[in-house]
This record gives structure tokens, sequence and C-alpha cells, in this order.
């Protein structure tokens, strides 16, 4: 499986310089091969290297710089014509469909370059790496990362790394090659998780992971936005755009803490993890128009994505089940009414008395699902 690691870098004042210029003139060339591949109509990697190779060269790029700013721009419009595809610019003929067709993909004059070994090179004992900057090599830049990431450096460091630049800091993101454990028994059965917004994941354990700090940190934010929205100015704007960047990794750091806990959880009592298959879900649920923002922020896929992919090293198995009447069902007789949920944070079921935190109620339901799934699963392949 593939896994980023992110080490911090820590050059001085020249090599920052040398950094910024590098960023900037990698990022003018892709913009100038975005225009070229827009105009001519050629969108693949091969033909658009063809196409603008030797003008890039021109520009200041080295070789492999220069491919790599060709494959980032066939990367980009290959992802936009994915998107449109899917309806993620809404339905074909809308204004935002229209205007993502009718004109050239545009980077930002920090987005990230990618490089390979022949432009970057690490030196993991000095805690130094090595970088292709238009004023030639960098020099050793120092960087710093934690003892498990440096493992990870070490071991299964495979391919590109990604120069960033972010809140007035550099970073290189590494992608990393590692063997996935072998998925292990769930002996104690499965740990069901029920996601939501009120509450962000509650096990059927009963252990709650509260969104209410999350929820208040976005209603701040909306506020804040609609200030500087009506004020329209360039530093309302520039302000804008760090908000949003602040409160996404915000909520990217909740995700990560939380999906560590359970997986920790599961991995210390030999259970698997069991997760509703909430896809579609925007699409499917009709709410007022105070609720939609509140279910457009809410970032359960992203949980489950981290949930997935820190199992998968553990080698704990994750496994998506039927989210229909989760929350009116009961866990200890199978009833199924909506009579069964008074209110929001209640469980009382009409046929045999039951009561409990409806979450946890939900959540029971969900690690039930998933016992059920994985041995259903496990019969089939057993026969075959």
């Amino acid at each position: 499986m593939k896994l980023v690691v992110q080490v911090k870098l820590l050059p001085d004042e020249a090599a920052e310089t040398a950094l910024r210029e590098t960023l900037r003139l990698c990022n003018i060339a892709a913009n100038h091969a975005s225009r070229r591949a827009f105009d001519t109509g050629v969108l693949r990697k091969a033909s658009l290297q063809r196409l603008v190779y030797g003008e890039l060269k021109q520009m200041g790029l080295s070789a492999q710089p220069a491919i790599h700013v060709v494959r980032k721009v066939a990367g980009a419009y290959a992802t936009l014509k994915a998107n449109l595809k899917a309806g993620n610019y809404g339905p074909e003929g809308s204004k935002r469909c229209a205007k993502a067709e009718s004109t050239p993909i545009r980077f930002r004059k920090n987005a990230a370059q990618p490089f390979d070994d022949r432009c970057l090179s690490w030196q993991l004992d000095a805690r130094t790496v090595s970088i292709w900057t238009v004023h030639g090599r960098s020099g050793r830049i120092g960087f710093q990362c934690s003892p498990e990431q440096m493992k990870l450096l070490s071991e299964y460091r495979r391919g590109e790394s990604d120069l960033v630049f972010r809140g007035e800091n550099w970073y290189l993101y590494a992608t990393c090659d590692v063997p996935e454990a072998d998925m292990r028994e769930p002996k104690e059965g499965f740990l069901g998780v029920d996601l939501g917004i009120a509450n962000i994941a509650v096990t059927s354990e009963g252990t709650v992971h509260a969104g209410r700090h999350l929820n208040q940190v976005r209603h701040r934010n909306r506020r804040v936005r609609a200030r500087l929205q009506k004020k329209g100015t360039k530093s309302a704007k520039r302000l804008l755009r760090k908000l949003s960047g602040r409160e996404a990794r915000f909520a990217a750091d909740t995700n990560h803490c939380i999906s560590k806990k359970l997986v920790t959880e599961a991995e210390g009592t030999c259970r698997g993890i069991a997760l509703e298959d909430l896809g579609g879900i925007r699409e499917r649920v009709r709410l007022r128009k105070p609720q939609r923002v509140t279910l457009h922020s809410w970032s359960f896929a992203q949980l489950g994505a981290y949930i997935s992919y820190k199992a998968a090293p553990a080698g704990v198995p994750v496994l998506y089940v039927d989210p229909r009447y989760t929350s009116q069902g009961c866990s200890a007789c199978g009833h199924i009414s909506k009579k069964n949920r008074p209110n929001q944070a209640t469980f009382q079921c009409m046929s045999c008395g039951f009561a409990e935190h409806a979450d946890v109620n939900a959540a029971r339901n969900i690690a039930a699902r998933g016992a059920a799934g994985w041995a259903v699963s496990h019969a089939a392949d057993d026969a075959a």
C-alpha cells in the first residue's frame, strides 16, 4: 500500500530563496504547458511532452523537472475529465461545468512540484536532502520528522517526492510503498462504528468521539466567511483562502486522531471494524436549508479512508455494511420502527423495551452486520 510521509525542511535563507524561485518557475511552466494543451487539444502525456518539452527547457527547466511539469499538467487534465464525467462539476451544460470546460487549468505560483531521485537525493543518516533548483543543486538541506517516519523513509521510500510550500514552511511529501500485513481473523467479532454529525464516531462499546468542538469551529468560521465575503476586498479574499486551509487542516487532524484511536482499539481487542457505507448520502437525504451546510461539511468519507489505511498495516479487517435502519432497529431484539427514536440521542424499543444511547445502539447493529458479512464472505471463499 502507498503511504505518504511528510517531512519538514529546514532551509537557510539562500536555500529558501532558491526553492521559492524553483517552485515559481515550475508553475509558470505548468501554466504555459496547460495553455498549449488547451489550445491544441493535446492532453496525453507523451504527446504533450513532444509538443512543449523544448519550450520548457528554454524557460530554464532541466530535463527531469520539465518532464515532471508535463506529467503534472497531463494528470490535471485527466482528473478534470474524470470529474466532469462523474458530474462533480454539475450536470452537463451547467454554468460551472461550462466554465471548467472552456478555460485552461491554472496552477498557483506555489503549487506542489514532484521530483524523482534524479533531481532529489536523501541523506537519511544525516537527516538532510539535496534538491535541484534553478540555481543548481541546493546543497544539503536539513529536515525533521518522527522516528516512525524515518523508519518508513529508510525501508519503504519509493518513487517521487513532492516539494510543498504551506503556511510559510517547506515540506517534502515522500511516497512509501509499505507491504500490507496479513489480514487476521477477527476472533472477537467486529467493532461497530456509527458515524454522525453531532457525534463524529460512536463505537459499539460506548466510546463517544464528540463533534461539538469541530462543529463549533465550523460555525464560527462560517460566520467569519460570511462577513469577509460581504466585504469583498483583496485582503478579505486573502483571509478567506487562509481560513479555508486552516479549517480543512483542523478537520483532517481531528479525523486522524479519531481513526488512530479506533484502529488501536480494534487491534488491541482482536476485532475488525465495521462502518456504514454512506456513499451518495448527500443526494439521498432531503434536509431543510440550514441543515444542508452541516451535511455537506461532514467529512465522513475522509474519516473512513483514514480508518482503512491505518487498519491495513495493522492487519485489521474493515468492512462496509448496509446503513439502512441501523438507527431505527433494536440491537437486542431486531424490531424496526421510527417510533424507537423519540429524539436524536435516545433509543427505546417499542417491542422489548430495550433502551440505550441511539448512536451506541446503531453501532451495535453495524457490528452485528459486520460479523455477518465477514461470515458470509469467508463461507463463500471456503466453498470456492
